[in-house]
């Protein structure tokens, strides 16, 4: 492709004038509207929504039970054995007849079909994650019947893998470019969706096309920013056109001659004094806004628009004394990464809306998250995920689609996954939270210690680890490399799995002796790597969920709907085994889900405390995992509802920007304050020992002094002579505050004592004070009404009132329950 500039000037001019020019835009139709679908063997047809899936369509037409509900999942299984075949007729006028050039694009469809237009074959598609363009001038009527057939993954996986020389894991699933979690997790479903999952548009224009607008940052520093406008430009003719751009407020013109043909054209620009895009812990979120317009002869020939952010962000491995370094550099500071694994929030992604976009994302920042990792496992999510990232300060730690398996080596496959990189690459690259693109989850680690080179000639095991070389080392990067903004690329996450001894010590990890060898919580503190990219322990949802799965108004666990949504072979029986080892384990059911919650939340906060207090040798902590796809027993924070689990309200204490936080040796135990701010900070370190009763029997004060994104020993005192089942350990810093217990919570003493309770309506809902002459360990406070609670699941310290706030709808407070663990003593 010719890439030249032939000639470029920049003058400044009336950006209204360009206004007031006559368009001869491409047109932009959608065919989303009027689609119906029948099975292949059968004949009638009915209505269908588009973007949609086979599960959705028939679920509204109640030919099936809703597969989130009991142990529907199972009764569902025959709709992925099936073809499929979907249909819409619809209208174009004369006027889009009439333009030069028609196209029709299919930004995702789910996954084997066959795509005729007016009986003519247009299309074969094999990939999920790829977006489709096809030329439809010949084929466009006036009336028009658009047919789409889908044939069941299961018959083409069987004919692929029967073609294969050797039987690769994990199944057949990795034949297919689809979502890979569709085929059953730990955590999620087996609901293998077929159908048009993404939009069907219909493009239309004459001569002149702006394909692409990429902003490419070449130089950044606080005084000038040098980027450089990519405009991928489709013409008929060799012709001089116009550009007008707008840069924020900035008016400016450039005079391009152009080629025939489709090629890209290159426009420096310059930023003076730019404003930096940072983590919304650490600054503002400024996003510049970039027009350009083409205009020839007077009229304007198409137009886009990008947002993006100006920021540099690098990840940064070099050797030292214990390894190699795993760290962000955002704007050439490090950054210790806080924040959790984020999977697809459905089965079905067509019932994610904006709104759920919102929520969850705006949940992340509310829990001082400042960046999230899209698994392998699921989909590039939509624009709309990473346009609220760029907004909210979120970076983004992003997967391409490979997980827990090895993957065919052939011509086509591998065909397929290089173009699927260009579409997700060129599609992201603007959007300035994306830090990082990952080649795949845990294959490399599955390959070297899961037992898949078992039986395998030596010949075999080569063959299959050169064809994981060409997509992850050398395609995958490739593509990143070429059309990206000096993006990072890590090969495999974690490259070193945990047999390895440089887990510890470079790369990331996935710490998973915790949970699936139920290694005790404490080994988080012995285990802590350079960057833990995965650790997660599970618990029981919200009431509200357990009571949908069960389709019930009572909370019931020993159900066979509950079992059918706990994934994980030995979920139950890890989540007893750990709750016996530091609680009480409750009689009632209702009891039982919250202690889950709390154990999960204890596992999962000793392991980030543990690894802030370590930094910068460690510098990330993101959990498994943030949200689910459906209403289960997992090891989410967030419950498929949106329901705050209380791993989610401890991790935002956990994760604040100034943390207290505590280790306790041999002998002593050790104060640390960790900073991630950039400013040094001063202030009284306020210390005290309690009874539960709330009287002092030692206390201390000095003045700290923290230097800035660092972590510090402050302080230091000898358990000796502490009794540790009567007794908290109290810091404050700057406002900041922090409670030790000396031993598990089955093991305190915890007293008796009523919590007392002042209710008032606000404009929100509710604000509640509480108080109690006795500490309260662990307050949980429910009602049935749908809202959040400002806390929850907090330590209520004796004779001090505590103001929770329940934003809620509702005008009264219904089936108010307040708890605490002080109750199984």
């Amino acid at each position: 492709m010719n890439r030249k500039l032939f000639y470029l000037v920049t003058v400044l001019l009336v950006f209204n004038s360009c206004q007031k020019l006559k368009e001869d835009f491409p047109t932009e139709i959608s065919l989303n509207q009027s689609w119906a679908f029948k099975a292949v063997d059968e004949k009638n047809w009915n209505p269908a929504e588009v973007p949609g899936n086979v599960f959705t369509d028939l679920l509204k037409l109640d030919k099936i039970p809703d597969p989130f509900v009991g142990t529907n999942e199972d009764s569902v299984q025959w709709v992925s054995k099936k073809d499929w075949e979907y249909k819409s007729v619809f209208k174009v006028t004369q006027n889009t007849l009439d333009k030069s050039h028609i196209e029709m694009t299919f930004e995702g469809l789910d996954t084997y079909a066959m795509v005729y237009l007016n009986n003519n074959l247009i299309l074969t598609s094999s990939n999920a994650f790829r977006t489709y363009i096809i030329d439809v001038k010949e084929q466009l009527k006036t009336n028009n019947v658009l047919r789409v057939v889908f044939q069941n993954t299961a018959d083409i996986e069987a004919e692929k893998q029967h073609k294969n020389p050797y039987q690769l894991p994990e199944g057949v699933r990795i034949y297919t470019r689809k979502a890979q979690f569709q085929y059953g997790w730990d955590w999620g479903p087996k609901l293998n969706s077929t159908g048009i999952w993404k939009n069907v548009l219909l493009k239309s224009w004459n001569d002149l096309k702006l394909e692409d607008v990429f902003i490419k940052q070449e130089v950044l520093n606080p005084s000038l920013a040098q980027l450089t406008a990519e405009l991928t430009i489709q013409s008929d003719a060799d012709k001089n056109i116009s550009v007008f751009g707008l840069i924020d407020k900035q008016e400016t013109s450039y005079a391009l001659q152009l080629q025939k043909g489709t090629h890209i054209y290159k426009i420096p620009i310059e930023i003076r004094n730019p404003e930096l895009w940072w983590t919304h812990n650490l600054g503002t979120q400024k996003l510049y806004q970039f027009q350009f317009k083409l205009i020839e002869n007077g009229l304007v020939k198409d137009s886009k628009k990008v947002k993006k952010g100006l920021r540099t962000i690098k990840l940064v491995r070099k050797k030292d004394a214990i390894g190699e370094s795993f760290v962000f550099h955002l704007n050439g500071k490090p950054v210790f990464m806080k924040g959790a694994n984020y999977i697809p929030q459905n089965s079905f992604q067509n019932r994610v809306t904006n709104e759920h976009y919102e929520n969850l994302l705006g949940d992340a920042v509310s829990a001082n998250m400042n960046m999230l990792r899209v698994w392998g496992g699921g989909i590039y999510e939509n624009d709309i995920f990473y346009e609220l990232c760029d907004e909210k300060g979120i970076l983004v730690w992003q997967d391409f689609m490979f997980a827990c398996a090895m993957y065919p080596g052939d011509k086509n496959f591998l065909s397929e996954v290089k173009q699927e990189a260009i579409d997700q690459v060129k599609r992201l690259r603007n959007y300035s939270s994306i830090a990082l693109w990952c080649g795949n989850n845990e294959n490399a680690e599955g390959w070297d210690r899961w037992g898949w080179k078992d039986g395998r000639t030596d010949k075999e095991k080569q063959e299959i680890w050169n064809d994981y070389q060409q997509v992850f080392n050398e395609i995958l990067p490739q593509t990143v490399t070429q059309l990206s903004d000096a993006t990072s690329y890590w090969e495999s996450s974690p490259k070193y799995g945990r047999g390895n001894p440089k887990h510890q010590f470079e790369g990331d990890a996935h710490d998973w002796w915790v949970w699936h060898d139920a290694y005790p919580f404490e080994h988080f503190e012995e285990n802590v790597p350079r960057f833990m990219s995965e650790f997660g322990f599970q618990s029981l949802p919200s009431y509200q969920t357990i009571n949908y799965i069960n389709q019930e108004n009572e909370v019931r666990l020993n159900t066979e709907a509950m079992k059918s949504h706990q994934k994980h072979i030995r979920g139950t029986q890890l989540i007893q085994e750990y709750m016996a080892r530091d609680y009480t384990i409750p009689t009632s059911d209702k009891d039982y889900v919250y202690v889950s919650q709390l154990l999960q939340a204890k596992g999962i906060v000793m392991g980030i405390e543990a690894q802030r207090r370590a930094m910068p040798n460690t510098m990330g902590s993101l959990f498994w995992q943030l949200n689910d796809c459906w209403p289960a027993v997992s090891w989410s924070s967030i419950d498929y509802f949106g329901n705050w689990k209380a791993l989610h309200y401890k991790a935002k204490k956990a994760f604040e920007n100034v943390l207290i936080s505590y280790k306790e040796t041999k002998t002593n135990i050790v104060t640390y304050i960790i900073n991630d701010t950039f400013e040094e900070l001063s202030g009284n370190l306020n210390m005290k020992i309690i009874d539960f009763y709330g009287n002092e029997v030692w206390s201390n004060s000095r003045n700290s002094i923290v230097a800035a994104n660092a972590s510090e020993q402050v302080f230091s005192i000898p358990d000796a002579d502490i009794d540790r089942a009567n007794h908290v350990y109290i810091t404050t810093f700057n406002g900041h505050q922090s409670l030790h217990f000396f031993k598990s919570p089955k093991d305190l003493n915890l007293p008796k004592g009523e919590i007392e309770k002042e209710i008032q309506k606000t404009e929100n809902g509710f604000s509640i004070v509480l108080k109690s002459t006795v500490l309260q360990k662990d307050v949980f406070l429910f009602s049935s009404n749908q809202g959040h609670f400002s806390d929850n699941f907090f330590d209520l310290l004796p004779n001090e009132p505590m103001t929770i706030e329940f934003n809620t709808n509702a005008q009264n407070l219904e089936n108010f329950e307040i708890k605490s663990l002080n109750q199984f003593r």
